[in-house]
């Protein structure tokens, strides 16, 4: 059986705190093939990590609360107030100097993508190892004009609303020129897993929450999952596999045995 890539969702925030240097630290202990995380752009044009539009629920202090739009704090204003990680946030540069695994790199605001191709026209390692990934199509489609070298995945809640784009899931992954597309598991057949993996596309489905889930994208025959916790993820798909190789070797031996064999006989 082929891997999965296994991705760690903001790091291994099932363990610390999301998008921060601690864990993407820990993601890559565990051996993750990528680490998920999430972009944006301060009001003075600095690129940083960040999921929610504020600070607000991943505060550490007082300092992060009540601040409104990060996009609207200067990179200053951000570093200064204290997030769950015990500092602010991480800037996308000390983000890839911090780290040497794959980077899926999920684009919040379309405002970001003008900054990411200058930044990565300077720092091509950086671009090599990464997957710019979004639920915007339009800004996935940009990125594709301005940095055409670096790989993109368009993400969509399922399968169903992927076909809600005009042209179908097909149409979706024509306008953003993506080579990978990321859904949920509900509602996804083997049939449909197919279609995609035919035309060539990496198929990441999510979430990946229990070893039933594993079962599931193993089945799908999915190319990644994104998990919080990559090292449980990557025990269950061992675990799969060795389900999998033991029900190989039943159905070998079963074929082996000669007619009118039983036990004992």
């Amino acid at each position: 059986m082929t891997g999965m890539l296994i991705v760690g969702h903001r790091g291994a925030m099932a363990h610390a705190p999301e998008n921060s240097l601690e864990s993407y630290a820990l993601a890559e202990e565990a051996g993750v093939d990528e680490i998920e995380l999430d972009v944006r752009l301060s009001v003075d044009e600095q690129l940083f990590l960040l999921h929610d539009a504020t600070l607000d629920r991943t505060a550490g202090s007082d300092s992060a609360r009540g601040l409104g739009p990060a996009g609207e704090l200067t990179m200053a204003q951000l570093q200064a107030a204290v997030l769950d990680s015990g500092r602010g946030v991480v800037s996308l540069a000390e983000m890839y100097d911090a780290t040497s695994t794959g980077i899926q790199l999920e684009i919040k605001a379309p405002e970001t993508v003008p900054h990411l191709a200058r930044y990565f026209a300077e720092h091509r390692a950086d671009a090599e190892r990464t997957v710019l990934m979004s639920f915007q199509e339009d800004a996935l489609r940009e990125a594709a004009r301005l940095m055409p070298q670096v790989r993109r995945g368009v993400i969509r809640k399922d399968l169903a609303t992927a076909d809600a784009f005009p042209g179908g899931w097909q149409g979706l992954v024509e306008h953003t020129r993506a080579q990978r597309l990321a859904v949920g598991l509900e509602g996804l057949t083997e049939e449909a897993a197919a279609q995609i993996r035919g035309q060539e596309l990496e198929l990441h489905v999510w979430p990946m929450r229990s070893l039933e889930n594993m079962r599931d994208a193993v089945r799908l025959q999915a190319d990644g999952t994104t998990s919080d916790d990559p090292a449980l993820a990557m025990q269950w798909l061992r675990e799969v596999q060795d389900e999998q190789a033991s029900a190989d070797r039943q159905e070998t031996a079963g074929r082996q045995e000669p007619a009118g064999w039983a036990p004992g006989a």
